[in-house]
């Protein structure tokens, strides 16, 4: 039999075209067949990424290897391009990378039943996320004993195949579980994102009996106002959410919220009824009503609150100039980004701002400038300063800031800085 020949970038973009017109035309048993063909295929196209998400990186890290680059320099913004080939954040690419390199340096079992389809992408990151903390040969060995046989997982459920994996793992390596506790405990932390509705979501991530302890208690306590009648006609949930806010902040939800937030509309829908969305800074859009309603709860409250200008450009909304407050000219650049690019400037990176950094660096001539500067999360702006990596900011003075990335294999990629609302007076010229 002679050997495989794998198909080229041409024939998969083919086959890809194809697939977008595939249809069941109203025949059910055909649509189910279908399904599961491309539940299949999905696997296997998984499977596939995997083995090249390795090899790139095992050819990066040789080639940069014999060029006698230093060993701290072999590894990175390797995961910054895989995350921008697939069109994910930096720390997806960074999640694919270890992935990848689990399944096929220390789980071909669990690889081969991705190439077949038995087992999908989601399956397969369960039994590498639960085998982390075992060394490269007891993960062999649970890897063996769960996927070595196809029969042993079919109609398991999720739970159960974790469930079986822990198993194994404390009995391979019980030390080793212990450890990854520790470490877990160790990194309880608190963040927010935005949910639906102009709401975000608040997480806690701690021990489990603290988590638990924690919700019984609000739950209680809700319980015991809305029994005395001092619910206030609020719901059990709604009760839980303004004790937990009360205890945490020490103040009561309708005395505003006690911290620094910014909040960029323009003067048309601050002062003139307009409909345009403001922005509210970590969270995104809020509408104009909403928005109107915090500043009229914050000016009607105890709040302390400041109004600051921003000039915007008139055809693209584009952030473009802010009027200070400070003597100190970085501190106001600074804060101009973080209005203006609001998240991590690299493609599909959602990150907080944590650097401000120049595009062009200061060695190629690159001014400290807005137009020349950037927010990025602390990975991006270390993989973009690496071996091969390149940033521009691209002038286009009708539209909002760009800035163009290439990476070391040759891949360029554009970021726009958000579009925030322009004055009425500015739009209507």
């Amino acid at each position: 039999m002679g050997d495989v020949v794998a198909p080229d970038l041409e024939e998969l973009r083919a086959f890809t075209a194809r697939l977008r017109v595939v249809s069941a035309s109203g025949d059910a048993g055909l649509g189910i067949d279908l399904l599961d063909a491309i539940e299949t295929l999905k696997s296997v196209g998984c499977a596939v990424q995997a083995v090249i998400t390795d090899d790139v990186a095992t050819s990066i890290r040789a080639d940069r290897r014999a060029r006698r680059l230093p060993q701290s320099e072999w590894g990175r913004g390797i995961a910054s391009q895989i995350a921008l080939a697939r069109r994910e954040s930096p720390n997806r690419g960074g999640r694919h990378l270890g992935f990848a390199q689990a399944l096929v340096h220390d789980m071909p079992h669990t690889l081969a039943l991705l190439q077949t389809g038995r087992l999908n992408e989601w399956r397969a990151t369960l039994l590498v996320r639960e085998t982390a903390c075992l060394s490269a040969a007891d993960r062999a060995t649970v890897d063996r004993q769960l996927c070595s046989d196809p029969a042993t997982l079919d109609g398991v459920g999720d739970r159960g195949l974790v469930a079986k994996a822990k198993a194994l793992a404390v009995e391979l390596d019980a030390a080793s579980v212990v450890a990854r506790h520790r470490r877990a405990v160790s990194e309880r932390r608190v963040t927010t994102r935005p949910a639906p509705d102009s709401m975000a979501y608040l997480s806690v991530l701690m021990p489990v009996e603290q988590a638990v302890c924690l919700q019984a208690t609000l739950g209680r306590d809700a319980d015991s106002l809305i029994a005395t009648g001092k619910g206030g006609g609020r719901t059990r949930n709604q009760v839980m959410v303004d004790l937990l806010f009360a205890r945490g902040t020490g103040a009561d939800v309708a005395s505003g919220v006690p911290v620094a937030v910014n909040l960029v509309l323009s003067d048309e829908t601050l002062l003139a009824g307009g409909h345009e969305a403001a922005q509210l800074q970590g969270s995104g859009p809020v509408p104009a009503g909403i928005a109107r309603q915090l500043v009229a709860d914050a000016l009607d409250g105890d709040t302390g609150t400041s109004l600051r200008r921003v000039y915007a450009c008139p055809l693209s909304g584009a952030l473009t100039a802010m009027e200070s407050q400070s003597r100190t000219f970085p501190r106001s650049l600074r804060k101009l980004i973080d209005l203006r690019d609001q998240t991590c400037r690299t493609p599909w990176c959602d990150a907080p701002i944590r650097h401000h950094d120049h595009i062009r660096s200061h060695g190629k001539s690159g001014a400290t400038s807005a137009d020349n500067g950037s927010g990025l999360c602390e990975a991006c702006n270390y993989a973009k300063e690496s071996d091969g990596w390149t940033a521009r900011p691209v002038h286009r003075p009708d539209r909002t800031h760009l800035i163009d990335f290439g990476t070391p294999t040759g891949h360029h990629y554009r970021s726009a800085a958000p579009r925030l609302p322009a004055p009425a007076h500015l739009r209507a010229s």
